[in-house]
């Protein structure tokens, strides 16, 4: 005789299962309508005869020399755009990311001996202020931030590098504090158990473990950069965004194409710099 069953099976099904099914097909069904998505559309006439006419006028591409040689001075200013907006990024994200972490600031092994009011003045205030912090900046768009930073210095590649640092900083800063927060924390235990002050824990049982994380993601941000500081220049930010801009108002389809490929080699050499960089802390 086989022993009775100690957890059976229930014999109602959950509904939940079908009703969150209607719910994404009620939202789909509704985007679909509100974001009017009808990829009819692009065949309809005006914009077939627009699509063509750009295809037609993008041919061959503009690669004369002089036209290669003013085009030498965008592509330096949005590198460097991208190289200062992350150097503020940086700046902006690394102490937002290392206060908003919550191992670090108030609970956790490193706080173990600090008491209750202690751990929330000193480690929790200061925490929900860095997410906080890290959570507006990240949520208003570069481009929106590149408008209000043009309104306020005037135009040029400053506004660009200023909203690539805050907007990415943002994003830094939560992505750090969340590779800190999901670090294994057996190291560190084995550190308090021996005795090691609060530097020592961190120095050598977080930082090794984070340390890669933090520079694989940073490049990567690296090259998301490198775009946006294109996408910046049609607001005035300079870069080649700025000269696409300038060339799409004069229909100057092929000089669009040549500044399209010029974007996607500087985009390719910074995946080819940022691997290189990458892989000896990937090892």
């Amino acid at each position: 005789m086989l022993p009775a069953d100690r957890f059976p099976a229930s014999a109602r099904k959950s509904a939940f299962p079908y009703v969150l099914t209607g719910a994404l097909l009620i939202a789909l069904v509704g985007s679909l309508h509100v974001a009017q998505a009808d990829p009819r559309r692009l065949l309809e006439g005006d914009a077939l005869d627009n699509v063509l006419r750009f295809l037609r006028g993008s041919l061959p591409p503009r690669l004369s020399l002089d036209f290669l040689g003013l085009m030498v001075r965008p592509v330096l200013e949005t590198v460097q755009i991208s190289v200062m907006g992350m150097v503020i990024a940086v700046l902006i994200g690394l102490p937002l990311g290392l206060i908003g972490t919550s191992t670090l600031s108030w609970s956790g092994v490193l706080h173990e001996r600090r008491s209750r009011p202690g751990r929330w003045l000193v480690g929790f205030v200061p925490y929900a202020v860095a997410r906080a912090l890290s959570s507006v900046f990240r949520s208003i768009p570069e481009y929106v931030w590149a408008l209000l930073f043009v309104r306020a210095v005037g135009l040029g590649p400053f506004p660009g590098v200023l909203a690539i640092g805050v907007a990415y900083g943002g994003m830094l800063a939560k992505v750090y504090s969340e590779i800190l927060e999901s670090a294994n924390p057996r190291p560190l235990e084995a550190l308090h158990a021996s005795g090691a002050a609060r530097p020592g824990i961190v120095l050598y049982g977080l930082v090794p473990q984070a340390l890669p994380s933090f520079v694989s993601y940073t490049l990567y941000r690296w090259e998301c950069a490198i775009r946006a500081s294109s996408i910046l220049g049609l607001v005035g930010a300079g870069g080649l965004g700025q000269q696409i801009e300038l060339s799409m108002r004069m229909f100057q389809f092929d000089e669009v194409a040549t500044l399209l490929m010029m974007l996607f080699v500087l985009v390719t050499g910074v995946d080819l710099v940022s691997g290189r960089l990458r892989a000896p802390f990937l090892r």
